[in-house]
């Protein structure tokens, strides 16, 4: 079995693991009203980041083993791989996601907030929390960018290949392998960061959200997906 069929079989295992991970976290009590409450939220909440981290390090390891195919990404649909940005997610994703469920939250509690009682919520993000977002949004575009530019440097050289000259060809995979890795330390990364500036509550409500658009994106693309993609 090649290892991008193996590591096919075990995202199944991971997404499916995530989906049990999620319920548990939707049926948590929010907001939480004793220390009990906090430190299980804190507790499910660091789950899920771990479990991103392990599926980003068995991913690690097929990079290393078939780059060129874990590229594609055939354990996805048509339709995830269309939004792919280097074989996964882009990152500045989660920002936008942040923003969204944060006014959508501040509109649904605003008779509260404009009261002063604090709901606690993604709504309820503080100046200092939504500065230190656009921080890190503005250094995730960065990194993005530059990642960006070296797949692009990687392209215009591998273009000797489809020439016919093979000079170098494992130097070649090899710098691919380290963009596709920096791509997703990138994801990981901003994960972990955002996770970290938000409030225990907050942060749940935040994975809630990563997780059914997740699984939003999965759904739609197996429904449109009912044929193999068809080049141009």
């Amino acid at each position: 079995m090649s290892s991008t069929s193996s590591f096919t079989r075990f995202y199944d295992t991971w997404f499916d693991q995530l989906n049990q991970l999620l319920e548990q976290l939707r049926t948590a009590p929010k907001p939480p009203s004793s220390q009990d409450d906090r430190s299980h939220l804190s507790s499910l909440a660091q789950k899920i980041v771990s479990h991103y981290a392990e599926f980003y390090r068995v991913k690690s390891m097929a990079i290393e083993s078939d780059v060129l195919s874990v590229f594609t990404a055939p354990w996805a649909s048509c339709f995830e791989r269309s939004l792919h940005w280097i074989a996964g997610w882009r990152p500045t994703t989660l920002f936008h996601l942040v923003y969204t469920e944060s006014s959508i939250l501040f509109e649904f509690h605003i008779a509260d907030i404009l009261k002063g009682r604090s709901t606690g919520d993604l709504g309820d993000l503080s100046p200092n929390q939504f500065r230190r977002v656009s921080e890190l949004q503005c250094e995730t575009v960065k990194e993005e960018n530059a990642i960006t530019g070296e797949l692009s440097e990687w392209q215009d050289s591998a273009n000797e290949v489809m020439f016919g000259s093979f000079t170098d060809l494992g130097d070649k995979v090899g710098r691919l392998v380290s963009v596709v890795k920096k791509a997703d330390d990138l994801r990981l990364r901003t994960i972990r960061r955002v996770v970290e500036l938000l409030t225990t509550q907050q942060a749940v409500e935040f994975l809630v959200a990563a997780g059914e658009l997740q699984f939003g994106v999965y759904g739609w693309g197996r429904k449109l997906d009912h044929r193999p993609c068809q080049g141009a």
